[in-house]
């Protein structure tokens, strides 16, 4: 099975000085996901986390919304021409009263890590697929210190980023400020899916007293996965898409962009901000 680092020789150059050393890099592998033996997506992902990035894929795509409608799933044996088992094809057997979503849909596409899923990007198809509204979550209000301190406690809990520098992160947390749970891998949208994924196997779904926090900006996808899983406010330390903000402002969504130290930029949902006065 893969691992989540390899090592790799390379040659350093440091202030002038060159010398030949090993690496820490982290690894990268495809992901079939199969649903009833029937291939959906490819995604390039760190391997760990298989079974919860494959139904957090699902819970994004509007497939399944609670852990009884998924009977199984297994890794595939037989995945190479001897036989054996790369661990890299997973395939999740639905329950018998779920249907089964279009195999044609343009979403059945081979995937980057840096890009995600980039098809499907409608508006209207995120509203009238997602499960849990997010206007009819409970009241959530927070501070924007409390914000503000969020990033720095992400980047102390991405064990591995500090082996390889190479790694997104994704965490969710409390109204409160807890870190409820963290998740790393070479794509950002996979890392949230692996949250979402978590969450729905421990039937924890929907996320609706959650901060979804990311590494890097704010694509439309990752708006959809915080709507698909009922999270209320999305913050990321880049910038946001033009198309991840006009999601929010659809769906309800807070979102929070460039949160770097006690500056922050809110896009959408700003009832959810507990600002002072002035604004």
């Amino acid at each position: 099975m893969g691992r989540v680092t390899e090592r790799r020789r390379t040659i350093r150059i440091r202030d002038g000085a060159v010398s030949a050393r090993p690496d820490t890099l982290v690894a990268e592998e495809p992901m079939e996901i199969r649903l009833n033996g029937k291939p959906l997506a490819i995604t390039m992902r760190t391997p760990g986390d298989d079974f919860a990035l494959a139904v957090g894929f699902l819970v994004s795509e509007g497939v399944i919304s609670s852990p009884s409608q998924v009977r199984s799933i297994v890794y595939c044996a037989g995945a190479t021409d001897e036989g054996s088992n790369t661990y890299n094809v997973v395939d999740v057997q639905l329950a018998p009263d779920v249907p089964l979503p279009d195999f044609t849909l343009e979403r059945n596409v081979y995937t980057t890590s840096s890009c995600g899923l980039c098809g499907k990007a409608s508006l209207d198809a995120v509203r009238t697929t997602a499960h849990f509204p997010i206007d009819g979550s409970p009241p959530v209000r927070i501070e924007p210190a409390l914000l503000a301190g969020l990033p720095d406690r992400l980047r102390a809990a991405q064990r591995v980023f500090d082996r390889t520098g190479g790694l997104h992160a994704a965490a969710l947390f409390s109204p409160e400020g807890e870190l409820l749970d963290i998740r790393e891998d070479v794509g950002r949208h996979n890392a949230v899916d692996k949250l979402v994924g978590r969450a729905l196997r421990e039937d924890r779904l929907p996320l609706s007293r959650s901060i979804l926090l990311v590494s890097g900006r704010a694509s439309f996808e990752l708006a959809q996965k915080a709507v698909m899983a009922g999270i209320p406010v999305l913050a990321a330390v880049s910038a946001p898409s033009s198309l991840a903000v006009d999601l929010a402002v659809e769906t309800g969504l807070t979102l929070v962009g460039f949160l770097r130290g006690s500056n922050m930029n809110v896009y959408a949902g700003e009832e959810r901000i507990a600002f002072g006065t002035g604004v």
